[in-house]
């Protein structure tokens, strides 16, 4: 009875303290809903926009907060690893804190020779430039590149030695070879400038670096008794050497790039067939030696391609009765007549060393050699042929470089 009595009161009471929590709710939520609902059928709603803040270490971007350090270090990962020059250019061209940053002597100083690898076709002052900030920052690779085009290409002969001799002393081996060639055909002088004690000197040390043609260089040289005591022996086991390097050499780049079979496909190990192989292909050359291999020729230096270039595009050696060497992977001129050694066989083809003969004679030369009884461009200095391929310089009595 007294439950039924207490109920209207607190009926009462409940309503009314919930409409007074509720209400100041449901007003905002009507409020929302009618202004929605005229934002709507006006077509004009009011959208919020983000406004950046005035203050301006907020407003420059965050690409302008990273340290300079962390910048070079990244440019000068890819001046090391660029697999061509327009790699390298193509990033600092993007800003003018890349153009700045990219010309640090710690960025040019790691440059590779694929990123130095110029073109003669792109030759110009603007390269020429490049290279040049790339010696001043110490770029071992720079200084012989350059000073072959001085050297060879722009016959400045003074400035193309003095930067060969600076890679050299950096113990470059490609300046050291490049330097006792030089000395070996008194190239720059005369016939007299010649220094083949020096040469042998430059050779034995690139081939200590190891250098493969300088190692090949020094075992002919040793087995003719060229500017050094004759040892044919000691000679022998040089050329040996140097053939087991270059296969060596050639493994161990294809490994990488290559499976087991397809680095295996190329390599024939038949002694009595592999001169039997086909002769002048661009992608093999046979090796030199007794092990009846064949390999996939190397890559020439950047400085030999572009010297090779360079003289193609200009129509040839740079002066009338001047020749360049005829193995392909060189690119040398001569820079006075009758510098280089010709074929004693055919007297077509001639070589600035005995490597560049060896090599291509196995390259192409030994299917095309025949002998001749009148050499062409024969001035009454012609050399005695030995029958075997062998070099003979014009300027001197006899001078054979025997086959490998």
């Amino acid at each position: 009875m007294s439950s039924y009595l207490l109920l209207p009161s607190l009926f009462p009471l409940r309503l009314t303290v919930s409409d007074i929590s509720l209400s100041p709710m449901r007003t905002n939520m009507k409020k929302r809903a009618s202004q929605t609902n005229l934002q709507y059928f006006s077509g004009s709603p009011k959208r919020k926009r983000f406004s950046p803040p005035r203050s301006s270490a907020a407003v420059s971007d965050f690409f302008q907060s990273l340290p300079d350090d962390l910048l070079i270090s990244i440019l000068s990962k890819l001046s090391a690893n660029a697999s061509s020059p327009s790699d390298f250019i193509s990033a600092l061209i993007t800003c003018k804190r890349f153009n700045n940053l990219g010309r640090h002597s710690l960025v040019l100083a790691k440059a590779s020779q694929k990123t130095l690898a110029i073109g003669a076709k792109n030759w110009s002052e603007s390269a020429h430039r490049f290279l040049k900030h790339c010696v001043d920052a110490g770029n071992v690779e720079a200084c012989y590149i350059l000073g072959m085009i001085r050297f060879y290409c722009l016959q400045n002969r003074g400035s193309g030695a003095s930067l060969m001799a600076k890679a050299a002393i950096s113990s470059h081996a490609p300046a050291l070879y490049s330097l006792a060639v030089i000395q070996f055909n008194g190239s720059g002088g005369s016939k007299n400038d010649k220094d083949l004690r020096a040469g042998v000197a430059l050779c034995a040390r690139a081939a200590f670096l190891g250098h493969i043609d300088a190692l090949r260089e020094l075992g002919h040289c040793l087995q003719d008794g060229y500017g050094v005591c004759q040892n044919i022996m000691e000679g022998r086991r040089f050329l040996v050497q140097a053939n087991a390097r270059e296969l060596a050499a050639v493994l161990s780049s294809t490994a990488a790039t290559a499976t087991g079979g397809a680095a295996r496909s190329w390599v024939t190990c038949d002694p009595h067939t592999h001169h039997r192989a086909a002769v002048g292909s661009s992608t093999e050359c046979p090796l030199l030696s007794d092990f009846g291999c064949n390999v996939p020729a190397a890559e020439a230096h950047p400085a030999s391609r572009f010297m090779a270039e360079w003289f193609a595009i200009r129509g040839g050696p740079p002066g009338p009765g001047l020749r360049l060497c005829s193995h392909v992977g060189c690119g040398r001129p001569e820079t006075r007549r009758h510098e280089f050694r010709r074929c004693s066989v055919c007297g077509i083809v001639n070589y600035c060393s005995r490597a560049c003969q060896a090599l291509d004679w196995k390259l192409q030369h030994k299917a095309e050699c025949s002998p001749l009884e009148l050499w062409p461009e024969n001035e009454g200095e012609g050399g005695v042929g030995d029958g075997d391929g062998g070099v003979q310089n014009e300027n001197e009595a006899e001078d054979v470089i025997e086959e490998s």
